[in-house]
């Protein structure tokens, strides 16, 4: 029955005082005082004043201040799954850096940050229109879009020196882009340089991120596509179509050449050999008119009149073989025959011309030839002569 039911003794309190003749509740100095000395009892050391029927069994603290400390070690108890580390953090400083598997800190010293080293991240710079357009170092305007591909190689790092490593990697991003496509030009970036663009951009953007010792390490840099603004899209097309006219005539060009240049280069060479042959022909011509020649001459000196002669005739014979008349000189008559051959050559080529011309239109002049009947001889040469 307690203290304070009806019919119980009110000479007992809870405060352990006997006294009968005491008014009101205990003195709170007292009662702080015999609470320490029980708890000073239970850990071996003195007792203080009271009673020990109103002192709680020591078996009880004892097992609440054990499960207790069960309690605090057991949450200590913690696993990192594979692909992960964890990063012990004590007292708010870095401590130290633990391997997949269970592990144990103490709680309210220590905790555990875990980061996942494994997977691969992936952040697109150039989603945004700030982000995405760029100047070209021949001042065409180029909209760009990248994917980064990206994991954590260094917890320590990656919690403690920035802030915000994903946003930190974003800007390094950009940064590391503008510089390079600031470097290139518009042909290099969008077409046949892409390949070099993007290794430049990932050696530099790991090169930033390890300067600020952000623990993170791209794995690959993939460029996403590289195109003309959206407002400025008919100019561009406009200079495709003429990049592209260009190239065809190009390629009409060395078509026209590569079927020009041979033929040209063929007729050059057929000259080249036409006139080796010609010169050939008018050495040997020169050749032989010369050895002819100096045959005549050693004739000439053998006998001057006879060759002389013969030269006259020869020289005559060819010219008057070319002419179409005739003309029949006598010695010491002062008329000549005189035959129109020219005239009848044209009538046997007109054909039915020639019979409707007057053959008697083709006068022959009469020969008068003197009264003593003399010829002419080889000896009368010189009175020889065309009228």
């Amino acid at each position: 029955m307690t203290w304070n039911e009806p019919g119980g003794s009110r000479d007992k309190d809870p405060w352990g005082g006997r006294g009968g003749n005491e008014q009101g509740p205990p003195d709170l100095d007292e009662v702080i005082k015999k609470l320490q000395d029980k708890l000073g009892g239970l850990f071996g050391g003195a007792k203080g004043g009271g009673n020990s029927d109103s002192a709680p069994p020591k078996g009880i603290l004892s097992m609440a201040l054990l499960g207790a400390l069960v309690i605090w070690a057991l949450s200590g108890i913690y696993t990192i799954d594979a692909g992960k580390q964890g990063v012990v953090i004590q007292l708010g400083a870095y401590h130290e850096t633990v391997d997949p598997g269970l592990h144990w800190v103490p709680t309210f010293i220590q905790k555990v940050e875990t980061v996942d080293v494994e997977n691969i991240f992936d952040e697109i710079i150039g989603d945004q229109p700030a982000e995405a357009i760029m100047l070209t170092k021949d001042e065409n305007i180029v909209d760009i879009q990248f994917s980064i591909q990206y994991r954590i190689k260094d917890p320590q790092d990656y919690l403690f020196n920035v802030r915000s490593p994903e946003l930190t990697l974003r800007h390094a991003t950009e940064s590391a882009v503008r510089e390079v496509v600031g470097k290139s030009s518009w042909d290099t970036v969008t077409t046949e340089g892409r390949t070099a663009v993007v290794a430049l951009i990932d050696s530099l953007l790991q090169e930033i991120l390890d300067s600020y010792q952000t623990g993170l390490e791209i794995t690959s840099v993939n460029m996403q596509h590289a195109r003309e603004p959206t407002q400025v899209k008919e100019a561009f097309a406009d200079v495709n179509n003429a990049r592209e006219d260009a190239s065809r005539m190009k390629n009409e060009a060395l078509a026209y050449s590569n079927d020009v240049v041979p033929r040209a280069r063929g007729n050059a060479a057929r000259l080249v050999q036409e006139a080796e042959a010609y010169k050939a022909r008018v050495m040997a011509e020169a050749e032989g008119d010369a050895t002819r020649f100096n045959q005549v001459l050693r004739e000439y000196n053998k006998a001057p009149r006879v060759t002389r002669e013969r030269l006259y005739l020869e020289t005559m014979e060819e010219i008057y073989s070319k002419s179409k008349k005739i003309v029949v000189d006598v010695k010491g008559g002062n008329n000549m025959m005189y035959l129109p051959l020219d005239q009848i050559v044209k009538q046997q080529q007109g054909g039915s011309s020639t019979n409707s011309t007057d053959m008697n239109s083709l006068q022959a002049p009469s020969v008068n030839t003197q009264s003593n009947g003399s010829r002419p001889g080889r000896d009368s040469q010189s009175s020889r002569g065309i009228r």
